[in-house]
C-alpha cells in the first residue's frame, strides 16, 4: 500500500490523481514567448494610437478601438484554439497572454476615465467605461459565435 492517502484513495476509487504544481519556476520557453508578444502587441497598441488621434477632453476612440478589437480577436483565437485545433505549447502564451495582452490596455481605459471624470466630463468618463466593458463582453461573444460558424470552427452552434 501507498504512503500517500490521496494515492490510496485514488487506488481505491481507480481515479488517476493529477497533481498539480503551482509556484515553481516557470518555463523559460514560455516566458520569452509571452515577452515577444507582448512587446510586439504593444508596439501595435502605439501603432494605433498614431493613426487614430484624440484630443483631449473627447472620446478616447483610439483605447476603445484597440480594446474591443482586441475582445473580438480574443474570443475567436481561444474558440479555435481550444475547441478545434490540437493542444499546441507556445500560440496561446504567445499570442492570447502575450501579444493581446499588450495590445489591449485596462489601465489606459481605467486612467482616461478617471482624467475625464476630474476634467468635468463624468458622463463622458463613465459613459466611456460602461461602452468599453459592455461592447468589449459583446465583441468577445461575437468572436466566440463567429469562430464557432467557421469552417475552422469546433462547435456549429453558440453555447
Amino acid at each position: 500500500m501507498s504512503e500517500d492517502p490521496s494515492e490510496a484513495v485514488s487506488d481505491a476509487l481507480h481515479v488517476p490523481v493529477r497533481r498539480r504544481h503551482f509556484g515553481g519556476r516557470a518555463d523559460p520557453s514560455i516566458l520569452l514567448a509571452i515577452l515577444i508578444g507582448g512587446g510586439l502587441g504593444t508596439l501595435a497598441r502605439y501603432g494605433v494610437s498614431r493613426v487614430i488621434h484624440v484630443s483631449k477632453d473627447t472620446f478616447p476612440w483610439a483605447t476603445f478601438v484597440t480594446n474591443l478589437t482586441g475582445a473580438f480577436v480574443i474570443g475567436v483565437f481561444l474558440t479555435l484554439i481550444l475547441e478545434r485545433f490540437p493542444p499546441t505549447r507556445f500560440p496561446r502564451p504567445f499570442f492570447a497572454i502575450g501579444f493581446l495582452g499588450g495590445f489591449t490596455t485596462f489601465s489606459t481605459m481605467a486612467v482616461e476615465t478617471v482624467t475625464l471624470c476630474k476634467d468635468g466630463y463624468p458622463a463622458l468618463g463613465i459613459g466611456y467605461l460602461l461602452a468599453s466593458v459592455f461592447a468589449g463582453l459583446a465583441c468577445c461573444y461575437l468572436g466566440i459565435v463567429l469562430a464557432r460558424l467557421s469552417p475552422f470552427g469546433g462547435d456549429t452552434a453558440p453555447r
